[in-house]
């Protein structure tokens, strides 16, 4: 389970992953599409702690949805790399 924490909480090695900063090999409208995922993200867990905090337990509980779903949209982008060892 992904727990989140707010990006001033994080480490640096953390805090440059979530930089934007264009990587070799990504083209930067990739790493702009992530960066407002992620910006996205971080915006509706704040409305879904405010919505929890006032009591409006199924508001909250859309935002965390929907911001789940932004990071898991952000984290699929970019190359994917799959069967990279052979089975023998």
């Amino acid at each position: 389970m992904k727990v989140f924490q707010p990006e001033s909480s994080l480490s640096p090695v953390a805090i440059s992953m979530h930089s934007g900063s264009h990587r070799p090999g990504r083209p930067p409208s990739e790493v702009d599409q992530r960066q407002r995922l992620l910006g996205r993200a971080s915006d509706l867990h704040s409305s879904a702690r405010d919505a929890a905090e006032r009591g409006e337990l199924a508001t909250a509980a859309r935002s965390i949805l929907e911001a789940l779903d932004c990071e898991r949209r952000a984290g699929g982008l970019g190359p994917q790399v799959l069967q990279l060892i052979k089975p023998r």
